[in-house]
């Protein structure tokens, strides 16, 4: 069963996009509703972790081997500028995606199983993780017309 195997990559995936969000709330200080939503972001984020590591205490390790390149690589380090910050909102964008649909899998794997404590968890970080991008695509929009159009 790879349902834990997608649980252990999911919950590694929100470590990795809190620390993400982290980074871009450290390094964009200029910028004061990025820094206050990554800063609430990273904490929704960790505290999506926390709540998977009871259900994962509870399952059963998995038998089969992880399927190949099952990981997820965050932001380290910003980058500068109206350019920079609407490349490192691409990258929160694309990590925060594949949170949301490795949501939504493990949602359909939990909902076959009538796992009621793992389906609580996920509806309400899956809730969280789409405001996430509604926010992310948002601000993008709002920056593209000075990042793209004037120069710096």
């Amino acid at each position: 069963m790879h349902l834990v195997t997608y649980l252990q990559f999911q919950h590694a995936s929100e470590t990795t996009l809190s620390s993400s969000y982290t980074t871009i709330c450290d390094g964009h200080t200029g910028d004061a509703d990025v820094h206050w939503m990554t800063a609430r972001f990273a904490r929704q984020c960790q505290a999506h972790a926390d709540a998977l590591t009871p259900v994962l205490a509870r399952l059963d390790a998995p038998s089969e081997p992880v399927p190949e390149r099952l990981h997820v690589q965050g932001l380290a380090v910003i980058r500068t500028g109206q350019a920079g910050l609407l490349r490192d909102l691409q990258e929160l964008y694309q990590l925060v995606t594949l949170v949301d649909v490795t949501w939504s899998l493990v949602g359909q794997a939990g909902k076959a199983i009538r796992d009621t404590e793992l389906m609580r968890i996920i509806d309400d970080c899956a809730v969280q993780s789409r405001a996430q991008l509604d926010w992310l695509r948002m601000r993008m929009q709002m920056t593209a017309p000075q990042a793209l159009l004037v120069a710096t």
